[in-house]
């Protein structure tokens, strides 16, 4: 975002952030949460549902305001928003969470995670805790996490171990962990902008991208890459953020409110993933996709680097021995 258009909206929104902890004690108050998803979403309804809890559990002493589909910008510029004092909360994923904390970075890695079980283990436990902790200084933290599903390779020719990717041009995230992990498969990475990705696969000028499935049927790249190989190579949760000033500022009271909505929150967004994952596979089905079952341990082989890249590193390696260790236990 540029200089005059975050200055806009911090202009915008600090009236309403100054209003919500005026020097009447905090017997009322009004947090402002900005996001970049459209009102169908399941993070947003499970959002607007912590909304009325919240102010139900309050006896509407306590709101949640939320601004959808990008109002005040997308995930990095709301977080400077938090930063700024301008905006009270927003939701980020972890790679958009990543350039704060590199603790973030982590998920990432392909096959990080065992199975659901251990992926649940982290997010919602000490480790995940600890993770979500670790950006206070630099000026917020997370109080929720949101399951993201799994992304994995769609193409238009079929896709079952890495040797059918030599060639290939695979859209990605522009991250160096996601360009190497196309790089290791044998393809060829390309970070073109995710709005450009149907005209692209279209007129053929990438092969592939990679996704999960509400995102490939929502995105309608289903309608031009109709094979979709359940590589399930990451698993990247989204997290519900406030600012670390705002959080102090809470009573106790209104900590543990916004704090067991949140948690509500999460079992509810969980539920709701799932029944979209459901309903877009079967969309997807109807729409000509096919969906192929894949070589994992082929995948896992491949990209086995990545992983010798970030135990080389101290910090990210403490992180993956953390995750790991929850595994064995």
């Amino acid at each position: 975002m540029k200089m005059k258009t975050l200055t806009a909206a911090i202009l915008m929104a600090a009236p309403l952030a100054l209003a919500s902890f005026s020097s009447h004690a905090m017997d009322r108050v009004t947090l402002k949460l900005a996001h970049n998803l459209d009102t169908n979403h399941v993070v947003h309804q499970a959002l607007a549902e912590m909304a009325k809890e919240i102010s139900t559990t309050s006896d509407g002493k306590m709101k949640l305001r939320i601004y959808p589909g990008g109002q005040m910008g997308g995930p990095r510029e709301t977080l400077e928003l938090l930063q700024n004092g301008a905006l009270d909360m927003t939701k980020a994923s972890a790679s958009e969470m990543e350039p704060f904390s590199q603790a973030f970075s982590i998920f990432s890695l392909p096959y990080l995670f065992k199975d659901q079980a251990h992926f649940n283990k982290v997010i919602y436990g000490p480790v995940g805790h600890a993770m979500m902790a670790d950006t206070r200084d630099k000026g917020f933290v997370s109080i929720a996490a949101y399951v993201a599903g799994t992304r994995s390779l769609y193409a238009n020719k079929p896709i079952h171990t890495p040797a059918d990717m030599k060639g290939m041009k695979i859209r990605v995230v522009a991250t160096p962990t996601t360009i190497k992990l196309i790089e290791l498969l044998g393809a060829a990475p390309a970070p073109i902008p995710f709005g450009e990705v149907y005209t692209a696969l279209q007129q053929g000028v990438i092969d592939g991208a990679e996704n999960n499935e509400p995102s490939y049927v929502q995105t309608r790249h289903v309608e031009v890459a109709k094979f979709y190989a359940e590589d399930q190579h990451t698993s990247v949760p989204d997290f519900l953020v406030i600012s670390s000033k705002v959080w102090d500022k809470l009573s106790d009271e209104q900590k543990q409110i916004l704090d067991t909505a949140a948690k509500h929150s999460e079992t509810y967004e969980q539920e709701l993933w799932d029944k979209e994952v459901a309903a877009s596979r079967k969309l997807a089905t109807e729409a000509g996709a096919t969906f192929l079952k894949v070589d994992k341990e082929a995948f896992r082989t491949a990209l086995a680097p990545l992983y010798d890249d970030f135990r080389k590193d101290p910090l990210r390696g403490e992180w993956l021995s953390k995750i790991e260790n929850e595994a064995a236990q």
